[in-house]
């Protein structure tokens, strides 16, 4: 196999990066579009259950990304990823063929699991070439170009649904997972000596776990990313239904989605901006204090109905800029500063930090995602009390 003899340059490494991470992206906001038909086809009966779609997905990949950090310390970054591929792909093709909800959801699963490989070990690569605020900033260059992709993806989607149903978002899936696996083991050199590899065994991998939650700041970054994602992958499961239920926009969702994720990727550009003056701590505590105002705000406006009845999609949808726009900011800051004393087992603490956080927050996003009730105001409520935990934490981490 092709390897060149000297590292990507940054343009291209950056660009190879966000092309694997945003598989995730792409197997999320591609199928958006899909759930009202995945309702009325395999659920009928309870439309909201079609959300368990991407939950479940996400559930996966929490629980693959346990496994792929160590795999990735023993075996090798690129490996661990081509296999996660594989897994990827395999499901994807199962689930293209799945005739009852509880089928799709386990294929879903086990498709999140595979997807867990470039997800988590991407992030390990970075690690090992960059620590500390440049890992931060290459991070949200990665973000910068990963966010196209969440912009795109539900248009992408319903153009293939309107060809071929939602059955063949599954090819698109595969279409698209190839061209990053191809992409990587052509180009790009391993990046973990083989001299630097941790033996895959239960005793150095116990160790590198308790070293990484023994850290009493991984710990609270662990728990604050768990409130983040999980606020936002509650916004995710239900933004269909609020767009088309609540305000009569089902068929323009993805041009407003799209929107959404443009604005909202503005996050990323200031925050690869300021973090090396202001430092990552100081970013993304400021930034779920600028969630707790509005989500404060717009659930006051919208639950007691102060607005004239034109501007509660207007203040719904800057809210929901607001949410994906914080994601922009902390995100990578909150990784790096989880990672920057882990150097030595940044596959382990990757899998730690991430495996964790995504977990623990498809038990925050399922619950609220399903108490959907024709209006945004659960997910607001929920965004809200989020924000206000993920902020106290923050105000007890040390800058180090």
């Amino acid at each position: 196999m092709f390897k060149p003899r000297r590292p990507l340059a940054l343009p291209e490494f950056t660009a190879l990066l966000a092309a694997l991470f945003a598989t995730v992206a792409f197997s999320i906001d591609a199928m958006l579009p899909a759930l009202p038909q995945i309702a009325a086809e395999l659920t009928p009966t309870d439309v909201n259950r079609a959300q368990l779609v991407l939950t479940s997905f996400v559930l996966g990949m929490g629980l693959g990304t346990f496994v792929t950090g160590p795999i990735s310390d023993a075996m090798g970054r690129k490996s661990t990823i081509t296999g996660g591929f594989a897994i990827y792909i395999a499901a994807a093709i199962w689930a293209a063929y799945a005739q009852s909800l509880e089928v799709l959801l386990v294929a879903r699963f086990v498709q999140g699991l595979g997807a867990s490989g470039p997800r988590i070990v991407g992030l390990a690569m970075v690690r090992d070439l960059y620590a500390g605020r440049e890992m931060a900033r290459v991070t949200s260059f990665v973000m910068m170009i990963f966010i196209l992709v969440p912009a795109v993806a539900p248009s992408i989607g319903q153009l293939i649904i309107a060809v071929a149903g939602w059955r063949g978002i599954f090819g698109a899936f595969i279409a698209f997972s190839l061209i990053g696996l191809l992409w990587m083991n052509l180009r790009q050199p391993e990046t973990l000596p083989v001299t630097h590899r941790r033996p895959l065994s239960p005793g150095p991998l116990r160790a590198a776990a308790i070293e990484v939650l023994a850290d009493r700041d991984v710990r609270l970054y662990i728990v604050v990313l768990t409130l983040g994602f999980g606020q936002m992958f509650a916004l995710l499961s239900s933004a269909q239904q609020i767009f088309d239920i609540s305000y009569g926009r089902g068929v323009s969702f993805p041009h407003w989605f799209a929107l959404m994720a443009l604005l909202s990727g503005t996050g990323t550009l200031i925050n690869a901006r300021f973090v090396m003056r202001l430092g990552m701590r100081r970013l993304a505590k400021d930034a779920y204090l600028m969630q707790i105002v509005a989500s404060f705000l717009a659930l006051t406006l919208l639950k007691f109905d102060l607005l004239p009845e034109g501007a509660h999609f207007a203040v719904f949808f800057l809210w929901a800029v607001s949410v994906f726009f914080m994601a922009g900011v902390t995100f990578g800051n909150l990784n790096a500063l989880a990672m920057q004393k882990m150097g030595h087992i940044a596959g382990m603490a990757a899998s730690v930090v991430s495996a964790l956080s995504t977990v623990f927050a498809v038990a925050i996003a399922a619950p609220v995602g399903l108490m959907f009730d024709g209006t945004p105001i659960p997910i607001m409520l929920g965004t809200l009390i989020c924000s206000a935990l993920a902020w106290v934490l923050m105000r007890r981490t040390v800058e180090h």
